[in-house]
């Protein structure tokens, strides 16, 4: 496999979460958060893919060496989990660099096989990413990030308002739910890390609004569903029962 063609996961977590402190180790079924996410990852890309934590604590780098991945330091003013996923890649060789969320510890690893793929196949797609079908109800919610594509794959535009608008209530809009899993071609992460916040992004409190604003073009691929994120403890919940289910379906 060529140098260009090669993976590196990098797992962004971060210990000062406002919401929710030291999360990457909150317990899930007797293991650290950022363990069954490492997990995940090393399940995708047939095994083949570098996995790295990049974090701004030494316990979440500990946990992360235990599991099997590598760990760097990362400093603890970063503004976001991408200028942190940047960091650690930036003297790195692999050409794709798959940002993994570091609170979606039921990630499906198929997820990261979907956008390695597409910038493999599709050299105009400086980015990939990921969106599923979602309700109505749920394109009302601002938490749930809307996404609209082109014929081609590519994005038009993300937004946290209910977005196609159906001006006909006859009409019937096809809602799809953006996921927030990015493949990144190593030049464009690093050119999108260097840039400044643009309007929209600002506006919509969506950092992938930068990227479209400078005319990176991003593809959107399809996933059957939203894995359930970890954004506060209570959602822990969610997790264990989702977790549950999918193992009395195994």
């Amino acid at each position: 496999m060529s140098t260009s063609e090669a993976v590196l996961i990098v797992i962004p977590a971060r210990y000062a979460s406002s919401r929710f402190p030291g999360k990457p180790l909150a317990d899930i079924a007797g293991r650290p958060m950022i363990a069954h996410v490492i997990d995940r990852c090393r399940a995708s890309c047939g095994g083949e893919a570098r996995v790295l934590v990049a974090t701004d604590n030494s316990d979440i780098a500990d946990v992360a060496r235990d599991c099997g991945a590598e760990a760097r330091l990362t400093p603890p003013e970063l503004p976001s989990g991408t200028e942190r996923v940047a960091y650690a890649a930036r003297d790195e060789a692999e050409g794709i660099i798959v940002n993994v969320q570091g609170d979606e510890p039921l990630l499906d690893p198929r997820g990261i096989d979907t956008v390695v793929g597409m910038l493999r196949s599709d050299p105009s797609f400086d980015i990939a990413t990921l969106a599923s079908p979602i309700s109505a109800e749920e394109a009302a919610d601002p938490n749930i990030v809307k996404a609209v594509v082109a014929l081609d794959g590519h994005a038009l535009y993300f937004s946290r308002a209910r977005i196609p608008h159906a001006r006909d209530e006859a009409a019937l809009a096809v809602y799809l739910g953006h996921i927030g899993l990015y493949g990144f071609r190593r030049d464009a992460l690093l050119r999108f890390a260097s840039l400044p916040p643009s309007t929209l992004e600002d506006t919509e409190k969506l950092e992938q609004l930068r990227a479209l604003d400078h005319g990176m073009r991003i593809g959107v691929g399809r996933a059957a569903r939203r894995s359930p994120a970890v954004d506060v403890p209570s959602d822990i919940a969610r997790v264990l029962e989702a977790l549950h289910a999918d193992a009395s379906q195994a």
